[in-house]
């Protein structure tokens, strides 16, 4: 289990009081100011606990050391004034002297420093030998099976290789599929003991009423697990995708305070707001491409010390552009809009950002929220003209375009191209960019969207945008450390000339 580094701030000591799990480490400071003898140098805590008023001197550095939501006020601090200021930057929650030992028992095991999240190949499903149907590869998106399943369920497919499940630490499951109705569906998970192939540890078996929820599993010991997918009826069902992340129980996914939301198609959507100093920008960010899930730029946006919202979504391999049906697309225009107006924010009090793949979903929201500016670096715009330069200009570096394309456009000819390509321009011409500032740092022989970059500042026709630009050699992926150097810069100058964050702030 790895370890969870606590700080607690009072007048007793709660490692003479409560009894603490082996993988926790409390450091007790009944005053403190920076980092003192008794605490642990370098490593930035998991949790914090108040059991006192903070004085003064106090807040500052908590305010710096502590992570959004992982701070716990007893009902012995007074939550007012700049201590008030301190709980509702790091939304702090109360917690009562009764429920301690229990939470500390039972639920830091949640705040783990490193998030984790992933998904099964589609290329290690098996289709199960029993099964005589009809069976269907759409790309690197779904497999689909059609036929009778007979009346009682039974294993259709299963996944050639297990994961490791390890005693206490417990995991999400979400499985994504989409069946005909008469066609029932459940999944069974087979835990063997460390180092055997045969000998069964555990057994569970989720019904589809299960399989609406995100499920929460957690192991009583080490051993590897076996997932499939059993079936009953007649039908087609189409398994799209098994996600596997370490659990945060309740406590948010990815990160603490992570959001999740999940359409009536089952594709999911993520985001985590930290309130910095509450103080203007809002600062959005969109993860790029991620084979391994998560939030992307979480230590690049908190050392900017302002207001930040992190915006992930793992579809497909590595992430679908931010673009889908009219539902999933409101959940991303939703969630800014929200976190702007809890912060009473203005729209030109908000940045929207990304780099490559996340360029995009800065590009298309930043249609709805008309944002003070928009920093990118490696814009892509024209997604089908990205999929048809994988046939020749990039033969197999990045397939996943072509799966976007095929999942937008239902095809992969030519007028599918152009169709998707104008999903975006559509919506970026008709748009006014009159207040906002377009900050870009692109390749000159860009192998994704060789003309991303001149068709957008040829397509702003709003009098009074503002366009900066930055053209460094190579393809896409050649140069990207000076695409992010430029990216920063120009961040941070934003933000000291526009909205008076001076120079060595946080």
């Amino acid at each position: 289990m790895e370890g969870i580094h606590i700080l607690q701030l009072g007048s007793k000591d709660w490692n003479n009081i409560y009894a603490l799990p082996q993988w926790v480490c409390l450091d007790y400071a009944e005053s403190f100011v920076g980092r003192s003898e008794n605490t642990k140098p370098g490593k930035p805590y998991d949790l914090c606990f108040l059991d006192r008023t903070p004085r003064e001197e106090e807040i500052e550095w908590l305010h710096q050391e502590i992570k959004a939501y992982t701070l716990f006020i007893t009902g012995n601090v007074e939550a007012s004034g700049r201590t008030a200021w301190l709980c509702q930057c790091k939304k702090a929650q109360h917690i009562l002297e009764k429920d301690i030992q229990g939470f500390l028992l039972n639920e830091s095991k949640y705040y783990i420093a490193k998030p984790y999240g992933s998904k099964f190949h589609l290329k290690d499903v098996a289709v199960a030998q029993g099964f005589s149907g009809k069976v269907k590869w759409d790309g690197n998106y779904s497999v689909t099976v059609e036929g009778k399943f007979g009346d009682e369920l039974r294993q259709v497919a299963y996944w050639r290789y297990n994961a490791h499940l390890n005693q206490g630490k417990a995991i999400d499951l979400w499985l994504e599929y989409s069946k005909d109705p008469g066609v029932s569906i459940s999944l069974e998970v087979t835990q063997f003991v460390q180092g055997s192939i045969s000998e069964e540890a555990a057994h569970w078996e989720f019904s589809e009423d299960d399989l609406q929820q995100v499920i929460q599993l957690e192991s009583k010991k080490d051993g590897s697990a076996f997932f499939s997918v059993c079936a009953k009826g007649e039908g087609k069902l189409s398994i799209i995708a098994l996600h596997h992340r370490h659990s945060r129980g309740s406590h948010g996914y990815f990160l603490p305070g992570g959001e999740r939301y999940v359409t009536s198609g089952k594709e999911e959507a993520f985001c985590y707001f930290d309130p910095g100093d509450l103080k203007p920008p809002l600062c959005v960010y969109f993860s790029g491409y991620k084979t391994l899930q998560g939030f992307e730029g979480y230590y690049m946006m908190k050392g900017m010390g302002c207001p930040f919202l992190l915006i992930a979504e793992p579809r497909l391999e590595g992430g679908g552009f931010y673009m889908g049906s009219a539902e999933y697309e409101k959940i991303f225009a939703d969630m800014i809009q929200k976190y702007r107006e809890e912060l009473g924010f203005r729209a030109n009090q908000v940045i929207l950002s990304g780099l490559s793949m996340g360029t995009y979903g800065a590009l298309y929201y930043g249609c709805d929220i008309k944002p003070h500016a928009v920093i990118l670096g490696k814009p892509l715009a024209s997604i089908g003209n990205v999929a048809a330069n994988e046939k020749y200009n990039r033969p197999g570096v990045f397939p996943t375009s072509l799966d976007v394309l095929q999942r937008q456009s239902r095809a992969l000819d030519e007028n599918a191209v152009q169709a998707l390509n104008a999903k975006f321009w559509r919506k970026f011409k008709g748009t006014d960019w009159g207040q906002t500032k377009f900050i870009i740092s692109y390749m000159l022989e860009d192998d994704y969207d060789a003309d991303a970059y001149q068709m957008l500042i040829s397509n702003i026709q709003s009098e009074g945008a503002q366009v900066y630009g930055k053209g460094l050699h190579g393809r896409h992926n050649d140069n990207t450390n000076g695409i992010v150097g430029w990216f920063l810069g120009q961040y941070k100058m934003v933000l000291e000339e526009d909205f008076a964050r001076g120079k060595g702030k946080k």
